[in-house]
């Protein structure tokens, strides 16, 4: 069951955030923002100085909203979103292409068109320091859960790196390519990096890529990157990864696609996720009929357990609790957003 929303912009919408079961924020090309209702009829508007790119609520703060806009961030307040904040302007070098606050609310962090990433400290509310190993884009940045100075890095250089803030260099910088080789012995498209997440827990993350696949990466207590995985999820790039933390489970993950496919995955099962799958999987010595049967329900569990069939590109997916109702609210190249109902999972 999906519900278009209306009469919230007139240019493409490009991102979407939520704060908690109350408001929705979207932002749109020429600078537009609406916030809307649950139930899907816009409340407010404004309009900012270039396409809004990224949308982030304070984890600490939850009527606060962060909006990118060209190289500058905006801090609104949604009581009174006519009259910004502060403003961060020409903080980047290049145009913005995704924000991220941490859960304390203290720092935020951005990833622009050169491939810095730019850390603010959201208290004195200036540029705190410049974190630079990417050679193309930084497109999606995202902090890791329960760990305030444990960050991530995606970009078109096919590269995710994680960072201790505010430490100049990566922890370590993984290339997608080589996961994608090693999963597939082959090379399709090149696996540029276009949105990360990281599961409640701070060990799971994925990468949604150009070579349509779920990257999945686990890392451990202390940082070090433990394994690797590969989901093959779109017949195109995926552009969106958004793990999902009001279902049955921390590892539901949405993502969406340039096939205009919007798929939910239960990664639970996912040897990388599952340790006790991983043990069984390594003592296997030989490949009996009963080994194959195991292998095949494995790859099973791996399918999306629910698609819907965008008309669209996908230009974000952004999980939400609506009146109640557990949802995916897409947005793509028109200029209304699209809400999709999950079922009790």
């Amino acid at each position: 069951m999906s519900r278009v929303w209306t009469g919230g912009h007139s240019s493409p919408v490009l991102c979407a955030a939520v704060s908690g079961e109350s408001t929705v924020a979207t932002g749109a090309e020429a600078g537009q923002l609406t916030l809307w209702s649950p139930a899907g009829s816009p409340l407010s508007s404004l309009h900012l100085s270039a396409d809004v790119t990224g949308l982030c609520f304070s984890p600490a703060q939850a009527s606060l909203l962060y909006a990118c806009h060209g190289r500058a961030v905006t801090l609104l307040d949604l009581r009174s979103l006519k009259t910004p904040l502060a403003e961060l302007s020409d903080m980047a070098e290049d145009e913005i292409n995704g924000v991220c606050v941490d859960e304390s609310g203290r720092t935020l962090a951005t990833g622009d068109d050169t491939g810095a990433v730019t850390l603010v400290d959201l208290q004195l509310m200036k540029v705190s320091g410049t974190l630079r190993t990417h050679t193309n884009i930084c497109s999606s940045v995202a902090f890791r859960p329960r760990r305030p100075q444990s960050l991530l890095s995606a970009g078109l250089d096919m590269q995710v790196c994680l960072w201790t803030v505010p430490k100049p260099r990566p922890v370590w910088s993984c290339s997608l390519q080589d996961t994608q080789q090693e999963h597939t012995g082959q090379v399709f498209n090149p696996p540029l990096a276009h949105c990360v997440c990281v599961s409640s827990c701070g060990d799971v993350c994925v990468c949604a890529a150009e070579d349509g696949g779920l990257h999945l990466l686990r890392v451990c207590a202390d940082g070090r990157l433990r394994e690797r995985g590969l989901i093959p999820a779109h017949s195109q790039g995926a552009s969106q990864a958004h793990f999902i933390s009001f279902l049955s489970h921390p590892y539901w993950l949405a993502s969406g696609g340039n096939d205009g496919l919007v798929a939910l995955w239960d990664l639970s099962r996912h040897p990388l996720v599952d340790h006790s799958r991983r043990r069984k999987k390594k003592k296997k010595k030989s490949q009996s009929p009963q080994d194959e049967d195991e292998e095949e329900a494995w790859s099973s569990e791996t399918r999306p357990k629910l698609c819907f069939q965008h008309t669209e590109k996908v230009n974000w997916v952004c999980p939400a609790v609506l009146e109640g109702k557990p949802s995916l609210l897409v947005t793509d190249q028109t200029n209304c957003p699209t809400v999709y109902s999950l079922p009790q999972l």
